[in-house]
């Protein structure tokens, strides 16, 4: 298998509010958008919200709410005060502070915002972990 992320799919709780907040953000809306789905082009990749409902039953769950899900998005930045001005860009668009922004033990600065439906968003400035000009994470060791 060839490492690969293509798609994220976020199940919301009301779709029009999610692709506002995250149109508020900068986030295109694809003209693959249609109905019960939105779709975002990303840096190589994609982001869709799909009611939570549905994303449920399509992926033969239960639709059940226990809390922190165990992921989180992660969105780096080059400088510290980008992660100060990314923060305040997304509580302006209706995100919730998790954790402010602030110095990470491991040498970075970091701070967490949740969407209107409650996906965490981790916000960092990590100097181990450049970013090329396309703002693309190239981890060290990895390879291409």
């Amino acid at each position: 298998m060839q490492p690969r992320l293509s798609l994220i799919t976020l199940g919301v709780s009301d779709l029009a509010r999610s692709r506002a907040f995250y149109e508020k953000l900068g986030f295109v809306a694809s003209s693959a958008s249609q109905g019960d789905i939105v779709f975002f082009q990303m840096n190589g990749m994609g982001l869709a919200l799909f009611p939570r409902a549905l994303l449920a039953e399509d992926s033969c769950v239960a639709d059940s709410r226990p809390g922190f899900s165990g992921i989180t998005l992660g969105h780096n930045l080059r400088t510290e005060a980008e992660v100060d001005a990314l923060h305040a860009e997304m509580l302006a668009a209706g995100a919730s502070s998790l954790k402010p922004p602030q110095k990470a033990f491991w040498g970075g600065y970091t701070c967490c915002v949740a969407d209107p439906d409650g996906h965490i968003w981790e916000i960092a400035h990590n100097p181990f972990f450049p970013l090329d000009e396309a703002g693309n994470l190239h981890l060290p060791g990895a390879g291409a």
